[in-house]
């Protein structure tokens, strides 16, 4: 008993020598801390207040990560609100995604679409595969032209903005439910390959990995990426929502020896791709480029572009018109204003470029004015993550829609904001191997494929409820756009039908 007794004692003589020896340590630190903040002159909090100044700053960086759970209403937050995730999130996961007792949604919100239930919606019987057709790419243009039956796909994400397995993973889920990945301006990786889904490879303003050493594009490895069976299509990429008017941001310390190869730059410095291609200075330049590369990659090639200036869509529908059809892109994607990137300038990301929900009707019209609708296919992207933003895109015009967050939210990302930083906690944007061990690319592929399945579902459910058969037969009369006062017009309303210019109707025989 004494031994116990003894033995108690000093335990407790130890832990309160080691309790003291923490707070004596604590108390020099705190006074380190005090004599830092009152003698630097770069914070006026911190100097003002030592010590208990830094909390304003550890506030405002815990802030970003607390916002979602604890504050933010469900339909509230940006960029994207808590009820979009949560749909995402549950259509990735192959979880019922009713609701119950109503919506949350305001039906007031200026520029909300509503679409317009028929009075006899399509039955399931009358739902049949014989209704699908295929979106058919380059038909008569391009040697070897490409189909598909979906009207959802993922957007350019490039290798280097995302991680290795983020990129297997969509490769893999893009496979799974047949739908096209494009690969971003950053070059064609393995992991890309490693699904055989079919691809959209894109070329920016750096040519990344169909460059020679003077950065220029150069054909022969452009034949050499288009030998490779997957790659369906080429997209020459002029500009894209989150950056307008400027190139492509890779930080130094994502530049891996990996990314490096794949894009021909050095290891470790900051890639960034030029404002625009130093070999397009014309509308005719874009033309003959377009024509350079479907004659070199014998498939179908487009550009992809957020409108802000619009005078120029004339001149580019009159040139098409001056130097022939072959010389028209197959299609055309159509960045939002509001579209999302890994890096950017905050005053371009805020205030530069047109919302695609403005611009695409105008594109369409444009086109159709022109006798060139028929003749180019339309992607739209731009924070459409949800089946009300793809009809919607559908309704306006759009053949396909184009999603790139919605699918990263499919891989598990919660919006962190973490991008730029190589820190991404879901290790999908960070290149950092002890973080992308959490990113299982064989589960996450599972993910994306039922979050492509089920968007494509629950656009058909909204299209058989306006009364059509098939998502493609949206058009503008099946829904209507609440105005600047809150009331529903008809979207035919806000953007009247354009009928084509008889001296540019391709099917009227000219004399």
């Amino acid at each position: 008993m004494e031994n116990v007794r003894s033995l108690l004692l000093t335990v407790i003589e130890i832990s309160t020598m080691v309790l003291a020896s923490l707070i004596l340590l604590g108390l020099l630190a705190i006074g380190i801390i005090f004599i830092l903040d009152v003698s630097q002159r770069q914070q006026a909090i911190r100097r003002n207040y030592p010590v208990i100044g830094r909390l304003r700053y550890l506030m405002e960086h815990l802030g970003v990560f607390f916002r979602q759970y604890f504050f933010a209403m469900d339909r509230e937050e940006l960029p994207f609100n808590r009820a979009q995730r949560s749909w995402v999130a549950r259509s990735a996961k192959n979880i019922d995604s009713t609701i119950a007792f109503g919506s949350t949604k305001p039906l007031n919100t200026p520029g909300s679409i509503l679409f317009l239930n028929s009075m006899f919606p399509q039955l399931e019987d009358e739902q049949t595969e014989v209704q699908r057709r295929p979106i058919v790419f380059g038909e008569g243009f391009a040697q070897k032209p490409y189909a598909t039956y979906s009207v959802f796909h993922i957007s350019a994400m490039s290798y280097g903005a995302l991680s290795a397995p983020a990129i297997r993973a969509l490769s893999l889920g893009a496979s799974s439910a047949n739908i096209l990945l494009n690969t971003g301006e950053g070059g064609l990786s393995p992991d890309h390959l490693a699904g055989n889904c079919d691809l959209v490879f894109q070329i920016g303003t750096a040519k990344y990995g169909v460059r020679d050493s003077h950065g220029d594009l150069c054909d022969i490895k452009l034949a050499e990426v288009a030998g490779q069976d997957a790659i369906k299509m080429f997209e020459l990429k002029l500009s894209q929502g989150a950056k307008p008017g400027k190139g492509g941001i890779l930080p130094g310390k994502k530049v891996t020896p990996l990314i490096a190869s794949t894009r021909g730059i050095p290891i470790g410095e900051d890639s960034i791709s030029p404002n625009r291609h130093k070999d397009i200075a014309s509308i005719a330049d874009l033309l003959k480029m377009i024509a350079r590369i479907r004659r070199v990659t014998e498939k179908p090639t487009g550009i992809k572009f957020v409108l802000g200036q619009s005078d120029w869509l004339d001149e580019f529908c009159r040139e098409i018109h001056h130097l022939g059809l072959e010389f028209a892109p197959d299609f055309i994607t159509l960045d939002s204003a509001d579209g999302g990137t890994g890096a950017a300038p905050q005053s371009l990301m805020d205030n530069v470029g047109l919302p695609v929900e403005f611009s695409l009707p105008l594109v369409v019209d444009k086109l159709t004015e022109y006798g060139l609708r028929a003749r180019i296919r339309l992607f739209a992207s731009g924070k459409m993550v949800t089946p009300s933003g793809v009809a919607a895109a559908l309704c306006l015009g759009a053949d396909c829609v184009n999603t790139a967050r919605g699918f990263m939210f499919s891989l598990g990302c919660i919006q962190a904001l973490q991008c730029n930083k190589n820190t991404c906690p879901t290790g999908i944007t960070t290149h950092d191997q002890d973080l992308q061990k959490g990113l299982d690319p064989t589960s996450k592929s599972t993910r994306v494929a039922s979050y492509a399945t089920h968007m494509r579902r629950e656009v058909s459910v909204m299209a058989h409820s306006c009364g059509v058969v098939n998502p493609q037969d949206l058009d503008r009369e099946h829904a209507y756009i609440v105005s600047d006062a809150g009331l529903p017009e008809p979207l035919l309303k806000r953007y009247p039908k354009v009928e084509t210019n008889a001296d540019f109707d391709m099917t009227v025989a000219k004399p």
